[in-house]
């Protein structure tokens, strides 16, 4: 399935608005999910690591965090909070 990506933008309800502005959020957010997985190798395309990650590659409770936390972070940087 591919997705379009706007760089820039988010889609809210429909609609795009601006994204965060600067580097310096999401570079916050990868800083955030690099401490908090420390032994992963995060790249900068979240979507690529939840649509890479092989199911039942980890232990069901590692998976289940790193995952979650993943998707945490693309929400945040989607939604910019």
């Amino acid at each position: 399935m591919s997705v379009l990506r706007v760089p820039g933008f988010v889609r809210v309800r429909g609609r795009f608005r601006a994204a965060p502005a600067g580097d310096d959020w999401a570079g916050r957010v990868h800083s955030e999910l690099a401490l908090d997985l420390p032994d992963e190798d995060i790249g900068e395309d979240l979507d690529d690591c939840l649509d890479l990650y092989e199911m039942g590659s980890k232990p069901r409770c590692e998976e289940a965090e790193y995952l979650g936390l993943v998707q945490d972070a693309r929400d945040r940087l989607l939604w910019g909070r």
